[in-house]
Parts: C-alpha cells; structure tokens; sequence
C-alpha cells in the first residue's frame, strides 16, 4: 500500500456526481447551486463521472457512455468549458469541500485522438485488430502500457489536472499495470503532494478470468501499493449473496471481518450501497426501514464512503450512462440528516483507528463494535426489519443512541432491538 496514505481518509464522504444526469441543464455551471445541499450532507470531496468528449463511432445509446472519452484533455462541451470546470473546483473548495474527478486509463473511444495519432499505444489482436479483454466494452479501445511512450503522455495529462483538484477515481484501475500506476502517484505528488487516490478495484472472479487471457490485473492487495483506497468489489458478490438469501448474514461478516487482517494496517475501503455501474440501494432493498439500516451500518463500517447523488431520496432508478436520464429528486423518503449524523460519528478517533470487529446476532441483526483502551462504541443494525436482542459488551444502565438521543437501555449485557439501527457508547 502507499505507505503514505493516512487513516484519516477512512473519515471520508464522497459524492459521486454524473454531470449530465445530475440538474435539468447537465453542465458544470448548473452544479454550482447545489453545492450547499451537497455540503450540508456532510460531503469531504465531489466525484465528477469523467468530464470529457465522448467518441461517436461504436457509441452507445444516443449520448454515448463518458467512459468512452475521445480526448483526455479536453471538457465536454455539452458540460462547459474548461473554465467553468476550474470555476466549479474554486467554488467547491470556497465551500469546504474537495473535487475529484474520473480517469479512464484503461481505454479510450474508438475515435480517440491517442488512436489517431498513436495506433500503436493500442492493444492489436494477430491480424492487427483492435482487441479488447473485455469484449463487452465494444465502444471502447484498450490502451497497450507496454508502450513508455504512453506513460508520458498519460503522466503528463494527471499533472495538468492535478493543479486544480484534489483527487482522482481511477476507472477499471487494475488492468492498468501497477508500475505505471506506482510512477503516475509519483510524478504527480510533484505538483500536487496530497492528491488522494480512488481505485476502481475488483473482484475474484473477473481477475481469474483477465489473467487467464495473459494479461494484468492487480488484486487489491497489489492495488494498495499505489493507490490510497480501493473499491469494495473483492466482497461485492458476498453482499449481494446475502441480500438474494444465498448466504447467511454470518458468512457475510465472516468476509468483512476478514478484509480487516487481509489489508496494511493503513487500508481504506470505499464503502457503498449504490454507485452509478449498479442498481440503486433502493431497488435492491425495497422495504425502507431496512434501507434505512443498511444506510446507517454502511456508514458505520471502516473506511470513507460513497453516496451515489440521489441516493440520499432513496431514488430508485439507475440513471443511464448512455443517455439523457435525468434524476427525480422528488421521492418520499430522505436520509441526508442521517448521512449527516453518520459523517459526524466518523470524525471521531474511535471510528478511525480503533479495533474493529463485526458478529452477527439472531434475527439478521449485525452489531459492529469499535474499541480503543477503555473506550468502546457498538452499532446495532437489523438488516431485514426483525426485532430481537443483541449482547453487548457493556456495563448494564442507560445510554444514549447516538444516531437519534434516545434512550437505550443494556440489562444483563442484552438490548432489545426494535428494527432501528443503534449507536451506543461507554464514555
């Protein structure tokens, strides 16, 4: 892992924001007056979906997926300018947060510039065509890091970014060789020293299936030697095990807890519920007192966290990334002083650096406990709107739920759980 990497990125909110979809205009300047909502969530850094021209030949859909750019060094002009994207990191930063934006590394458009000018940066297959590991991705052509040249190039164009914002989320990093990785963080740390670093990670699966084509592919515990924190992708397929009832809720904390001695001591996991390559939290889990307490475990686990802009409204549709699919704000549920609340707590050492350990208890009901000397904070969740009881590791007496202030009492080292989620503490 970056040896340099701080845990207090594990006190991380993001907001992951898909300019186009994301206010009725779909351009940077539109943004700016939601700033203040979004800051009043709670949020550390904005994650801009990439910003770029997107390709015309082999798009998708009719606007075409961001993720196909045509030019790495240019803004979208659908979206703004480059002006307005250096006006959108000042006013971001004028409002205490931070920006962070998409880079695709791993391919371009098929009308890209580096393809016109460089066809030689590309992966070929042996009849000199275009060849892709991934034979989904057809808008797309993969890059070829065998090629120094390419390193330059791509180097050059993370430090001219680098100068006015603060972050990158790097797309479908691990097919990207980690050296070259390991010399961008360090050309880059020239210009700007405290660029943090997201790695769109993955899991077991796909990495079996990329390696068996002869090719890389870093696993997580590769990935964290450049990269400051990963994706949640290598226990993504347990998650959803559990939510489909193919797993118990044991199994799933068994591979959460797991992660916790897999990692450096300095791991930072992303967590999330939603993100913009899945279904929304809230079509997965339909029932909203369970949303509700996956909201607040999520927040509670180790690590920054990710909120995906609408996820806040328990918004149901997964915008598309191929077309103009604007987001419904308007819905009958709303998390943000709950997100808010949960952002506080993490703030606190306890949550940073503490000793972390999950059990899962009857009734689906999973308790996280965090402990540092004599300090111990616990969270209580019920995941699928069961009552019960949870044991606690807690003298006996009344304490404050630290999500809502209401009383909680602890009788013979037991709760009684009453399907809302439950932060106490010993202090």
């Amino acid at each position: 892992m970056a040896d340099e990497t701080s845990v207090d990125l594990r006190k991380l909110q993001i907001y992951s924001v898909f300019v186009r979809n994301h206010t009725q205009e779909g351009t940077l300047k539109a943004l700016e007056k939601d700033l203040p909502r979004i800051k009043a969530l709670g949020t550390d850094f904005i994650w801009l979906l990439p910003i770029n021209p997107i390709g015309k030949v082999a798009r998708k859909g009719k606007l075409g997926s961001p993720y196909a750019i045509q030019d790495y060094r240019k803004v979208d002009p659908a979206l703004g300018t480059w002006d307005d994207l250096v006006h959108l990191a000042d006013q971001i930063h004028q409002s205490g947060m931070k920006l962070m934006i998409d880079i695709v590394y791993n391919h371009t458009s098929r009308d890209s510039v580096l393809l016109k000018d460089h066809p030689e940066w590309f992966l070929h297959d042996e009849t000199g065509k275009l060849y892709n590991k991934n034979p989904e991705w057809s808008d797309v052509a993969e890059l070829d890091y065998s090629n120094h040249d390419l390193w330059s190039y791509q180097i050059e164009t993370l430090k001219q970014y680098a100068k006015i914002v603060d972050g990158f989320r790097c797309d479908v990093a691990p097919q990207v060789p980690l050296p070259f990785w390991l010399e961008a963080r360090k050309e880059v740390a020239k210009t700007n020293p405290d660029t943090v670093w997201l790695a769109e990670s993955t899991g077991g699966d796909y990495i079996r299936e990329i390696r068996s084509k002869g090719f890389w592919i870093s696993s997580d515990g590769e990935i964290y030697r450049a990269f400051d924190m990963a994706y949640d992708y290598d226990i993504d397929q347990d998650w959803h095990d559990y939510l489909s009832g193919k797993s118990t809720l044991a199994d799933y904390v068994n591979v959460l807890n797991r992660q916790d001695v897999a990692y450096p001591y300095n791991y930072i996991k992303m967590r999330d519920l939603e993100n913009h390559d899945n279904l929304r939290a809230h079509q997965l889990i339909q029932n909203e007192n369970d949303l509700l307490n996956w909201t607040a475990f999520s927040e509670f686990q180790k690590g920054a966290m990710l909120v995906y802009a609408g996820q806040e409204y328990g918004v149901k549709h997964t915008p598309s990334l191929f077309e103009d699919d604007k987001i419904h704000w308007n819905t009958n549920l709303d998390f943000s002083g709950l997100i808010k609340k949960m952002h506080e707590l993490k703030q606190d050492r306890i949550q940073v650096a503490g000793k972390y350990e999950l059990t899962s208890q009857q009734n689906d009901i999973v308790q996280v406990q965090f402990s540092q000397k004599k300090e111990v904070r616990i969270g209580i969740f019920s995941l699928k709107s069961q009552s019960g009881v949870a044991k606690v590791k807690l003298e006996d007496g009344l304490y404050t739920n630290l999500i809502d202030g209401s009383d909680v009492k602890v009788k013979h080292g037991v709760i009684q759980i009453n399907q809302n989620p439950v932060i106490i503490e010993n202090r």
